[in-house]
């Protein structure tokens, strides 16, 4: 039982009797910890952190535990994720039946011709490894168009196609990228689309939520986050209405997670029409004024598909794939942004103090936007805007150099290997995923890796799309272990324990420019730290996952749990 005292003077807050991770350049660990106006004002031995105990100081005996920099997540998408249960609940789909029982029950609920939609339901998670069939999507629902969705990828049924009029002669015309996948024998449409989900005429029969709705729901999500010990998240892909949702919970004064977000740009349209939406970014009061709340760290734009859906850029061909629906033998995925447009894109966010970031999965992708950053870097330093790639989960020996030497960070997601190593092996072989997601050759040269979830949907940290809780990525990151599949994946990339707290505190503050107050327990910095259950540098490996947060603070205020309490 963790124990209060009522004392002390100078400090607000002092724990101690405890094993204090402060983070900091040498990893030292200390007795205690004190706070004051919500910043560190001390770490060190209980004797010496103690005298600063006065009358009002709240005074914690953490008898042992481990304190720890609050966790960081730097690639979430938590406006978007906390509404997708406000319409109904949607239940956990892990087989193709799974997917057209839901199908058949949305289309109980709703009038006849009304869409069904599923939304980020990957195939690689799928006991059968691959897309619902068209045939089969239109016996679940044959009076109702379906779009079966993941990311910019899509599988539709007969009714959807005719809607949105996809037939054997559908061409991409807006000067993006993608493409319908057509029955080699027949010509027609397959029902896979792929980067072409933005041609679906999907119109949703779910409720509008109002913009109370949304404040209070980011708030329950948010409080989820503090229970696993999230202090701080970066939306990865903030429109202007996220944008507005966060800006009311900051003036309300509820937020409990600070937040940097990096600003969607469209890549698809005029070049001057995009250049002038990125420079406009840099000239928001949440980019050019500091707020430690809420605050505009640069933009974010799509470079690739995805590897869960069939289309990531890869330096190598997919290969034919029953899985992904593919029967090119060259196809490599799909390039969104050819490098004429992307170069002057990055030079202007560049140019504004943006941090630029793209989604970037398949190692094609990844050295096409390394590639752009050395070309702009040769005029214009780079480095100082902490320029990041996305995901960044096929790499390669040269593009981990190459990062570094840029100054380029990775924002990775271990959830993508605890969930779909599986099917990727199943794709594309052990050997080929020699780099993929490779942690400990990042660390080894240098460069700066960040841990993070790409949370797409649902409250509830295992049970979300994709699962928030860190201590699950970190005892990915540090096992290579994944779900349903035998061994470890390149356990040469493994992360140590130290290194994988890093990952998700100090790493992930670098790449979201806010290290010089947060991402270690340093005197100066603002006092986000969590209490654990057990300790992480020592305790068995197969707990790790397992691990419970006790405390949460930001900024000095206990956030999690509610009120003051004496047990864990």
């Amino acid at each position: 039982m963790l124990q209060f005292f009522a004392h002390a003077a100078d400090a607000d807050l002092i724990l101690h009797h405890g094993k204090v991770v402060t983070v900091d350049e040498r990893f030292s660990i200390h007795e205690a910890i004190a706070v004051e106006a919500g910043r560190i004002v001390q770490v060190g031995r209980d004797n010496e952190v103690l005298k600063r105990r006065g009358p009002r100081t709240e005074v914690l005996d953490l008898q042992g535990r481990v304190v720890l920099p609050g966790l960081m997540d730097s690639h979430a998408h938590p406006a978007d994720a906390c509404m997708t249960e406000l319409d109904h609940p949607i239940p956990p789909m892990e087989s193709i039946q799974d997917v057209l029982e839901y199908i058949q029950a949305r289309g109980r609920a709703l009038k006849e011709g009304e869409w069904i939609e599923v939304h980020q339901v990957f195939i690689t998670r799928l006991r059968e490894q691959r897309y619902p069939t068209r045939a089969e999507l239109d016996r679940a629902a044959p009076k109702h168009p379906v779009l079966f969705a993941t990311g910019p990828d899509a599988a539709l049924n007969s009714l959807a196609l005719k809607l949105s009029g996809i037939d054997r002669d559908f061409k991409v015309t807006d000067g993006g990228s993608g493409f319908a996948e057509k029955d080699p024998k027949t010509g027609e449409p397959t029902g896979i689309l792929r980067n072409c989900t933005r041609y679906v005429k999907v119109k949703s029969s779910k409720r509008q939520p109002t913009r109370a709705e949304k404040v209070e729901r980011l708030r329950e999500l948010f409080a989820d986050y503090n229970a696993v010990g999230l202090t701080s998240v970066c939306d990865r892909n903030a429109g202007s209405d996220e944008i507005e949702t966060y800006k009311q919970l900051r003036a309300s004064g509820s937020l409990t997670v600070r937040v940097s977000l990096s600003q969607h740009i469209d890549s698809i349209g005029a070049l001057d029409t995009i250049l002038s939406r990125i420079r406009q970014v840099s000239q928001d009061p949440l980019f050019k004024e500091r707020d430690d709340w809420l605050r505009i760290v640069g933009i974010k734009t799509f470079l690739d598909g995805g590897m869960l859906t069939g289309s990531a850029y890869m330096r190598q061909p997919w290969g034919v794939s029953e899985i992904y629906g593919i029967s090119d033998p060259d196809y490599r995925g799909v390039l969104f942004i050819p490098k004429d447009r992307l170069v002057p894109m990055v030079r202007a966010a560049v140019e504004s103090g943006l941090q630029f970031t793209a989604h970037s999965v398949g190692d094609g992708a990844v050295h096409a936007l390394l590639e752009t950053y050395a070309e702009v870097d040769r005029e214009l330093p780079v480095r100082k805007t902490r320029p990041c790639i996305s995901h960044s989960n096929f790499m390669s020996r040269e593009a981990v150099e190459q990062a570094e030497r840029l100054g380029v960070m990775v924002d990775i997601q271990p959830a993508w290997l605890y969930l779909d190593t599986r099917t990727l092996a199943k794709q594309f072989g052990y050997e080929r995923l020699r780099y993929f997601q490779p942690l400990h050759s990042l660390f080894e040269a240098g460069a700066v890796a960040g841990g993070g979830s790409d949370h797409m949907q649902k409250i509830g940290s295992l049970r979300s799309v994709n699962p928030y809780n860190p201590f699950l990525g970190m005892a990915t990151a540090i096992t290579r272990q994944a779900k349903q599949y035998e061994g470890r994946l390149h356990p040469e990339e493994a992360l140590t324990r130290e290194q994988a707290i890093r990952f998700y505190t100090i790493n992930n503050a670098r790449i979201l420019g806010c290290d010089d107050k947060l991402g270690s327990l340093e005197p100066g910095k603002l006092a986000d730290l969590i209490v654990l259950d057990r300790d992480l540098l020592t305790c068995p490996e197969d707990q790790i996952a397992a691990t419970r947060v006790l405390r949460t603070y930001v900024g000095g205020k206990l956030v999690y749990p509610p009120g003051k309490i004496d047990k864990p």
